[in-house]
């Protein structure tokens, strides 16, 4: 079966290495002269896909903007995923689910089975109760070609006061939870074929933890309004940047309502980022 990474690679090959977010947050909707209310969320997902589904390689909604508004919130969220699906883009779930146990597993259903409803090609996850409790979305990802990327080093400051913590061996917590995804890619991708694992690695990050080990795709938040360049991606992710993904969304997003501006807007900041092949 062929990896995320594969998918991903593909995809970048075509559209450039970007990943571009749906994030319908309060202020947003206002900017676009939208209710803030479910009705104003549909409105604001239906002209995201189709500015984005045809023209990036990655599209991530944010899926607490549509949790907000209860089960309408995930009707649309439903039906924004299936429409991106049907435009040929690769879909990530921004739900940094991380649990233990069954409910891992109904998370991992949730994000990843393919006869769910919200199914998506990759989900965010939280590693803070262990890498290994998140075995169930490891395992259900491998069965079904789908990607997981683990929170490692995050683009948030408060991220550094836990990430940064060192082991009696003088390692990173985020190094260490890199390191565990790398030895799952190294045991379950194909051999010279990227994993179906990654991490997710902010671009804002004055110095990234070692990737070079990692075989699988760093998605990289922080990219535009937080202040991240594409300097800083190359830097960062010097060695591995055919599959390093910037995400960018508030700087896309200011481009709209307007679909035309929108896809304007994502065409440019891809061509920041084309697609690599592997060195």
């Amino acid at each position: 079966m062929e990896t995320f990474g594969s998918k991903l690679l593909a995809a970048t090959a075509e559209r450039g290495r970007l990943c571009v977010g749906i994030d319908p947050h309060p202020s947003l909707l206002t900017a676009w002269n939208l209710p803030v209310s479910a009705e104003g969320v549909a409105e604001f997902s239906r002209i995201c896909v189709a500015a984005f589904g045809d023209t990036v390689a990655v599209v991530k909604p944010q899926v607490a903007f549509y949790e907000a508004y209860g089960a309408k919130g995930f009707a649309i969220l439903e039906e924004t995923i299936g429409a991106l699906k049907e435009k040929g883009t690769l879909v990530l779930a921004d739900a940094k689910r991380g649990d233990i146990g069954s409910t891992m597993a109904a998370y991992a259903m949730a994000w990843l089975h393919p006869e769910s409803a919200l199914v998506c090609d990759a989900v965010t996850v939280s590693p803070y109760l262990g890498v290994g409790a998140l075995q169930p979305a490891f395992e259900l990802a491998n069965q079904h070609g789908k990607g997981v990327y683990v929170l490692a080093a995050t683009s948030n400051p408060e991220g550094q006061s836990v990430q940064g913590n060192r082991s009696d061996a003088d390692v990173t917590l985020a190094q260490q939870v890199v390191d565990k995804v790398a030895a799952l890619n190294r045991t379950t991708a194909p051999s010279g074929k990227p994993g179906n694992f990654g991490v997710v690695v902010g671009a804002t990050l004055s110095q990234a933890p070692d990737l070079s080990r990692l075989n699988g795709s760093v998605l990289m938040p922080g990219v535009g309004a937080q202040g991240g360049s594409a300097a800083d991606v190359a830097r960062l992710a010097a060695g591995v940047e055919h599959l390093a993904i910037p995400n960018i969304s508030r700087a896309v997003l200011q481009a709209g309502p307007d679909e035309a501006d929108l896809r304007h807007a994502a065409r440019a900041a891809a061509q920041e980022f084309p697609g690599l092949s592997a060195p």
